[in-house]
Order: C-alpha cells, then sequence, then structure tokens
C-alpha cells in the first residue's frame, strides 16, 4: 500500500503521508481518493479511527495542541506540534484520528462506576483546579464515593478501591487516624489516635482513617470473666478510673465489649473441679484471696473438690496446671521426687519415695514422677534384669556399692527400689549351628563368638557391635537379596556373627587383623568371621572396553569363564582398528595347597591385568603387518601373539597368580576411523561387483562357445543331408537310364545310352562339385571356428588379465588410509575412471574389425539354404566344364 500510487481511504479511515521535500507529514482523513505524488510516501494507514463510544475514554499521548476552537496547531513549516511527553484524556466524541506523533496508549476502555458503599482513593499527582474549583496540590487525597461514574483525568492517580465495613451488632469497628482530621461525626482526631465506632450498619472510612480491625464483643457467663489491663489511664464505661498497667476482672454475665484503651489479656474460664481432677495455683505477688487467706507471691498450693466445686483464678492467681489424680493398680509402681513431708508441709528436695499400689493421690505443689507409672517387671525363665546401684545400699544380707552391677534372674516379678537403676531386661539368646553373636567382656574388654548355643549374657558382658566397611555391607545385603533370604530394610545386626556363603568353585580371602594372617576358604562353604577377621574385597575391572573398579565382590570365581575386551590396534599402514576379543580362563590351584590358595590374590586386578598383557601383546603384533595381511589372517596373528608360533599351544599363563587363558574368540574387527570404515566398505562393494561381472562375463562366453559349437555341427549335419540327397538322386537317375535303355532300341538306345552316359558324367560332376563344395563348407567352418575359439579365449585371458589388475588395485585401494585414498581418486579424475569402464568394450570392438569380416549371414537353422553356387565365389570361377 506504502508503494501504491493511488490510494483509496475508506469512510472513518486515515493515513499519514511524508512529503519527502519538505520532511513534514500531513493526515489525510477519508473518504477519499488520494493520488501519491513521487516525493510523498504513505507511512501509516490506512487505520481506522479512534471511536470512543458512550461511556468510555481513551488515553493519548503525546496529543497535538489545539487552539480555543480545538483546531490542531501547526508551525512555520506546517508539521503539527505536539505536547510532548503529556497524556490527554478524551470522552465520548466523534470519529477521530491520529495526528502525526500521536499515540494510543492502551485499548478504548469504559469509565470506572463506584459502587454503593465503595469510594475509589484519589491521589493528585500535579497541581490543578478541579471542576468544583477546588485547587489541588500533588500529593493531596480525597475520596470519590459512591453510587457515581468518575471520569479519570491526567492529573489524578487512582490509589485504590474503599468499601465500606459492615458493622454487625455486638461488634465495633477500630479506626486509626493518619493524620489530624475531622472524623465523621465532626470530632477533631490527632494523627495516630484510635478510636472505636459502635454504631451498626456500613461503615465507609475517611480519607485520613484507616480501618486496624473489627473487634467482636466478649460474651460472659457466670462460669466466664474477663480479664482486662488499662494501656493507659483513663476512665472505663463504669466511671471508674484506670491507671496504666492496672489489670482486673468483669466477672458480670452479659456482652462486653473493650474500650481503646482497655486491653483483653485473656478470657478466664472457670475450673471444674471433682474428686478425680484438682487445680495448682501459684501467686503472682502477694494478695489476698477470694477465701480471704493471704497469698504470699511466689507460693503454690492445691485446690480439690473439698474446698470448691468451681473456682475462677483472680487476677494475681496463676494457674500452673490441672492436676489430674494419680491411681496405681497392685501392678504398678512410681517413684515420687522432692515428696512434701507431711509434718512440715515442704518439699524434701533431692529425695525419693517408692510407691506401690494399689493407692490414689494428688501430687502436691513440687512434687513429680520418675519416668511416669511404671510397671512391675515380671520375668520368665530365660528372662533377666541386669541392675546397677546408684547410691549404697542394703539387700538382705549383702551391701551394694554405688557402680555395682548384678543380675536378677527370672521366674519372678520385682520392684526396683530408688537406690537402684534397671539398665536392661535380658533374654537368652538361641544360636544354631551356623549363627553365633559377639560378645564382649566390659572388665577386660576381650571379645569372643558364641554360637550353637541359647546363652545369656552375663552382667560383666555386652553385646558387640562388629562394623564393616561400607562396600562389605553392599556385598552381603546383595548377596542375602540374591540368595532369596528375607532381611530387615534397616540393615545387618551388627552384634550377630557375620556369615557369607561361598558360592561354588570359588575362593574367598579372610584377614586376621589381631594374627596379621590370612586365610582362604573355597566353595561351596559357610564362612563365620571371628571378631577380629574382615573380608577381602576383590575389585576388578569391568565394561568394554575395561575400565578398573566396576566390578567389586568377596568371592573370587576360578573358572572356567570367558572376558570380553575392545581393544584398538594400528596396523602397519596406519589403519587404526578396533578388535572385540573374548578369552577363555580359569585357575589352577590345587586347594589342599595354602600357598597356592593364597597365590591367586596376589595380584589385586586379574581381569584388567591379564587384559592389559594381552591387549599390549595384540597390539605388538598388529603394528608389524599391514592391513590387508591383517584382514586375511586375523585370527592366526592374534593367535601367535598371545599363545606363541606353535598353533597347537592353546595356553597363556600368568605365573603370578596362576591364570590360564585357554582361548581367544575375535568377535568383530572394525575401523575406528568413520571414513576408513566408509573407504573398506566401498572396496569390498567394489570386490563383490568385479567378481559378479566377471562371474556373467564367463557364463556370457560359454554360452557363446556352445551356440557356435551347435550351430558348427548344425552345418556338417546339412552338408551331409545334400550328399546323401546327391547319391540318392544319382541312383535314381541311373535306373531311369536303364529304363530307358531296355525299352528303347536302336538308336532310341543309343541316344539313351549317349544321353545316360551325359547324365552320369553330369551326375558325377555334380557329387564332385557338391563334394567341393562340402570341404569348401568345412574348411570354411573349421576355419571359422578355430577363428572363434581363438577370438574367444583371448577375451577370456584378456578378460581374466583385467580382472586380475582391478583386483589388485582394488586390495591396493583397500590399505590406504582415507586421506590417501582421496588424493588418489582426485588425481585420476572422472575421465580416466570412465575410461577404465570403457576398456573392455572397445577392445571388444576393435578385435572384431581386426577380424576383417565383410559380410555374415544368419539363419535360424531351420530353412535350407541352396549352396551349389556358393563354392564358385570360394574357388575363383571355376568352370565346371574344366573339372
Amino acid at each position: 500500500m506504502a508503494d501504491a500510487s493511488v490510494i483509496r481511504i475508506k469512510p472513518n479511515y486515515f493515513i499519514h503521508v511524508l512529503d519527502n521535500n519538505t520532511n513534514v507529514t500531513r493526515v489525510e482523513l477519508g473518504p477519499r481518493t488520494l493520488t501519491r505524488q513521487d516525493h510523498e510516501k504513505v507511512v501509516l494507514g490506512p487505520d481506522p479511527m479512534i471511536m470512543v463510544p458512550p461511556r468510555h475514554y481513551c488515553i493519548i499521548a503525546n496529543p497535538v495542541v489545539r487552539d480555543d476552537d480545538g483546531t490542531p496547531i501547526s508551525d512555520d513549516h506546517g508539521q503539527y506540534k505536539l505536547r510532548h511527553g503529556d497524556e490527554e484524556i478524551r470522552f465520548e466524541q466523534d470519529p477521530f484520528p491520529l495526528y502525526p506523533g500521536e499515540k494510543l496508549l492502551g485499548k478504548v476502555a469504559p469509565l470506572q462506576v463506584v459502587a454503593t458503599n465503595s469510594a475509589l482513593r484519589l491521589r493528585a499527582i500535579r497541581d490543578f483546579e478541579d471542576a468544583d474549583k477546588v485547587k489541588r496540590v500533588a500529593g493531596d487525597e480525597w475520596l470519590c464515593e459512591g453510587p457515581g461514574t468518575y471520569k479519570p483525568r491526567v492529573e489524578v492517580q487512582v490509589v485504590e478501591i474503599t468499601k465500606a465495613t459492615i458493622i454487625k451488632p455486638n461488634q465495633a469497628l477500630r479506626l486509626r487516624a493518619r493524620k489530624a482530621c475531622l472524623d465523621r461525626q465532626g470530632r477533631e482526631r490527632k494523627a495516630g489516635e484510635e478510636w472505636l465506632v459502635r454504631q451498626s450498619g456500613a461503615y465507609l472510612p475517611g480519607v485520613d482513617e484507616e480501618v486496624v480491625e473489627t473487634v467482636n464483643s466478649y460474651v460472659l457467663t457466670d462460669k466466664k470473666a474477663l480479664h482486662l489491663k488499662a494501656v493507659k489511664t483513663f476512665t472505663d464505661e463504669l466511671g471508674k478510673e484506670r491507671k496504666a498497667g492496672e489489670e482486673w476482672l468483669v466477672r458480670q454475665s452479659g456482652a462486653y465489649l473493650p474500650g481503646v484503651d482497655e486491653e483483653v489479656v485473656e478470657t478466664v474460664n472457670s475450673y471444674v473441679l471433682t474428686d478425680k481432677k484438682a487445680l495448682h495455683l501459684k501467686a503472682v505477688k502477694t494478695f489476698t484471696d477470694e477465701l480471704g487467706k493471704e497469698r504470699k507471691a511466689g507460693e503454690e498450693w492445691p485446690i480439690t473438690a473439698n474446698e470448691a466445686e468451681t473456682h475462677i483464678p483472680d487476677v494475681y492467681e496463676q494457674v500452673v496446671g490441672e492436676v489430674k489424680i494419680t491411681t496405681l493398680n497392685n501392678r504398678q509402681y512410681c517413684v515420687v521426687l522432692d515428696p512434701i513431708d507431711e509434718k512440715t508441709g515442704k518439699p524434701q528436695l533431692g529425695k525419693k519415695q517408692l510407691r506401690k499400689g494399689e493407692v490414689n493421690f494428688f501430687l502436691r505443689p513440687g512434687e513429680s514422677l520418675e519416668n511416669n507409672i511404671q510397671s512391675v517387671y515380671v520375668l520368665a525363665e530365660e528372662e533377666a534384669l541386669l541392675l546397677r546401684a546408684k547410691e549404697s545400699f542394703k539387700s538382705g544380707d549383702k551391701v551394694h556399692e554405688p557402680g555395682d552391677r548384678w543380675m536378677v534372674y527370672g521366674p519372678t516379678d520385682f520392684v526396683p527400689p530408688v537406690q537402684v537403676e534397671v539398665v536392661e531386661k535380658r533374654k537368652a539368646i538361641p544360636l544354631d549351628e551356623n549363627e553365633g553373636i559377639y560378645v564382649r567382656d566390659i572388665q577386660s574388654g576381650k571379645v569372643r563368638m558364641v554360637c550353637g548355643q541359647s546363652y545369656m549374657l552375663k552382667s560383666n558382658e555386652e553385646l558387640w557391635s562388629k562394623d564393616l566397611p561400607r562396600a562389605v555391607e553392599e556385598l552381603l545385603q546383595k548377596d542375602r537379596a540374591d540368595s532369596g533370604d528375607s532381611f530387615d530394610n534397616e540393615g545387618r545386626d551388627k552384634t550377630r556373627v557375620v556369615t557369607y556363603r561361598a558360592p561354588h568353585n570359588s575362593a574367598v580371602q579372610i584377614y586376621d587383623y589381631k594374627e596379621k594372617k590370612s586365610r582362604v576358604v573355597f566353595g561351596p562353604e559357610l564362612i563365620m568371621l571371628g571378631p577380629d577377621e574382615h573380608f577381602t574385597v576383590i575389585s576388578l575391572s569391568g565394561d568394554k572396553p575395561k575400565k578398573p573398579h566396576v566390578v567389586k565382590t568377596l568371592g573370587l570365581s576360578l573358572g572356567p569363564d570367558f572376558m570380553t575386551d575392545i581393544v584398538t590396534v594400528e596396523t602397519s599402514d596406519h589403519a587404526r582398528l578396533s578388535l572385540k576379543l573374548s578369552y577363555n580362563w580359569h585357575f589352577e590351584v590345587n586347594k589342599d595347597s595354602p600357598e597356592d590358595g593364597a597365590k591367586i590374590f596376589q595380584v589385586p586386578d586379574f581381569v584388567g591385568d591379564s587384559c592389559k598383557a594381552i591387549a599390549s601383546r595384540v597390539r605388538g603384533a598388529v603394528a608389524s603387518v599391514s592391513f590387508d595381511s591383517f584382514h586375511k589372517h586375523s585370527a592366526r596373528i592374534i593367535r601367535q601373539a598371545v599363545f606363541g608360533a606353535d598353533a597347537r599351544q592353546n595356553r597363556f599363563a600368568f605365573t603370578s597368580n596362576n591364570l590360564v587363558i585357554t582361548n581367544i574368540d575375535i568377535q568383530s574387527v572394525e575401523p575406528v576411523d568413520q571414513r576408513t570404515r566408509d573407504s573398506l566398505q566401498k572396496s569390498v562393494q567394489l570386490a563383490i561387483e568385479i567378481t559378479t561381472k566377471s562371474q556373467e562375463a564367463a557364463a556370457r562366453h560359454e554360452a557363446e562357445r556352445l551356440e557356435q559349437e551347435a550351430r558348427g555341427r548344425l552345418e556338417r549335419q546339412k552338408i551331409n543331408d545334400e550328399a546323401e540327397a546327391e547319391k540318392s538322386r544319382q541312383e535314381l537317375l541311373s535306373l531311369q537310364a536303364q529304363s530307358a535303355a531296355v525299352e528303347s532300341t536302336g538308336q532310341a538306345k543309343a541316344e539313351a545310352k549317349a544321353r545316360a552316359e551325359a547324365a552320369q558324367i553330369e551326375g558325377e560332376a555334380s557329387v564332385r562339385q557338391a563334394q567341393l563344395r562340402a570341404e569348401a563348407s568345412k574348411i570354411k567352418s573349421e576355419a571359422e571356428l578355430i577363428q572363434l575359439k581363438q577370438k574367444q579365449e583371448a577375451e577370456i585371458d584378456h578378460q581374466r588379465k583385467v580382472d586380475e589388475l582391478d583386483l589388485a588395485r582394488a586390495r591396493e585401494l583397500a590399505g590406504i588410509d582415507s586421506a590417501k585414498f582421496k588424493a588418489t581418486v582426485t588425481s585420476i579424475g572422472a575421465e580416466t575412471i570412465k575410461a577404465i569402464a570403457q576398456a573392455g568394450p572397445e577392445m571388444q570392438a576393435k578385435m572384431l574389425q581386426g577380424l576383417g569380416l565383410k559380410g555374415f549371414m544368419i539363419t535360424d537353422g531351420n530353412s535350407p539354404i541352396n549352396l551349389f553356387n556358393t563354392a564358385q565365389g570360394f574357388l575363383g570361377g571355376v568352370n565346371p566344364s574344366d573339372i
């Protein structure tokens, strides 16, 4: 549209046209058709005019300057003047265009309607005078209360929408003055002053009023009071002066709404006391309670149902807690700490008192239970209690000193005295032959292993936990999971003897750190670790290619087994190959010899070491041969590198740990370089294509040879048939002559005889001629056959040599690396490759031309051909009468 010469502007549309000569943009309004001049350019539009419907408005940025009549003002150059950085709000009016530089901010929006019981909080952002002739200064705030419609101004900012708060019965609204102002009732309020509005209904806070909270009244009953505190000195609603910090109770039943200067500390409920519940009180300061008894600050006392059925704590009474009755049956006991002396009524600090059931009592202030209510220890026949004396006391005839430990064995029931501490309850531990525990003597520190019996720990013994390395714990847990044994999610019981099932045909090494020696256990066997013994974790290489510390195990498999590795080698012509090799291995070990058993563990990672040793030999052997030789004899080269020159010896032994490699399987051979891999693939495809074409050519030549032999035999058969036909014809003529001689006499006989002789001569001549023709044809056929045979042999020999050359060339190309291969192809060129491809057909054409054939005849072999006059051409035009 900007490049069109004729612009059609629709009604209520406009465009901006830039005059490139004056660099002034003008506005064109529709409807009209504008013919654009060469020096003019349409920079905007056609765009629709801005339409503001009723009760809507829009904001225009950078509005145009207008005179008193509303006409836009332009400068001396004809450019419209703008109020840059200013905004203008336009309400309902006719559609209007945007002058150059004006922008529509946002969209045309409806005017905001202020609902009933709500208002808009407005703030002046610049000085102005509103429609009511009220001067507003920047920062002034006021309310636009509803119901009504708010018309926005650029000088005014809408801060928030304020809604009226509904005050329900028994509620009040707590307000705070933001600054000195007059409230709704016309009272002066200072900044920060707070007051309550108690009238029910909707209340809309003024612009300088802030709603703090809605205050609910408290409903008081005969069993509930209100604890109040004066925030500052004031006179309450009852006309009583309250000093700042003073506290009091409101006990009158009904609804009570606290004043602004009254702080509700809490609602105090009365406590109902029963035979099983008492109240524990404490005096905050010295005062006289409702019973007329003076209480000193800090004093504590109980109130039971014998003194009052209900009790509302006074302001200076602190309820420490409700005390429930303590009930003990005949199988329970408790220990009371700091018991109250019945004579003096004072607590006996530091003392303990044992109370056995059956009994009911309230704990007095200061008293507490040690470990709550406890049950009497009932011991079975295989149970016992481990006791420890906390202080010196006498039990029967025996005196126990502090720290003494002893056992109480069942069956019995036992209540420990206050001087005795129950360390633990023990049970006899039943153990199978394959189970055991670690027991430690706490006096000597010696740890021993107990197996195969039911064992009760003594007073000077305890269970000892055997810690294992994290790797061993994981391997044991995995072994239990693989064997199907159930185990807890928390792990192994460390006090139990560590057991491990050594698999079949495996060996496990165990080291005793106390004796400083190791032992080797061959599977299948159940291994039980002593207190100072630990497993030797075997860390082996894994993955392909081999990486160290991949496989961790406790048992070393003795084989036979296999392992697979990927080895990267480089031939003498720098062809890098990736070999995937698999080795069969086993350990040769005498299980009765401890030396042989320890020897297999001398190499920590036999997998990694053996793979590295074999890979080193393979790389050394492959580095000395070319790629072509390695490609043909890869298996022999690798086996000789590992096992030696003797092919019958499939054995590679490691004397350090008795490891024996018995066989090597070459699973794959792949070039490492992608370009080499592509070149090898192309050469293989080329060799396959050459072999296929050679076989096709040999088959085609054989078919042509058989066809020529068949044609030769057909020609001989035709000649023989013609000779036989001539003989039969001669005999027929002889018989006819004899018949004519018998019939005729005289002259007739002589004429007949002469004619017969002539015929005989003619026949003999024809036979001779046929014989000569047959001989000539035979000579020609033999010559053609010899020539054809020589031609075919020459073609076969030529094709064989060409094929050998191509195969030799393909083999040579297969051994060249990617860079040399690319350079060779580039140097040969496309035309040379084309000439090589056409060499065979052109050679065949030249050989056919060299035979000198000027004419040939094609027949299907079914129709006879007359060859009587053909021989004349071969014999140079011989006259039959001269023969």
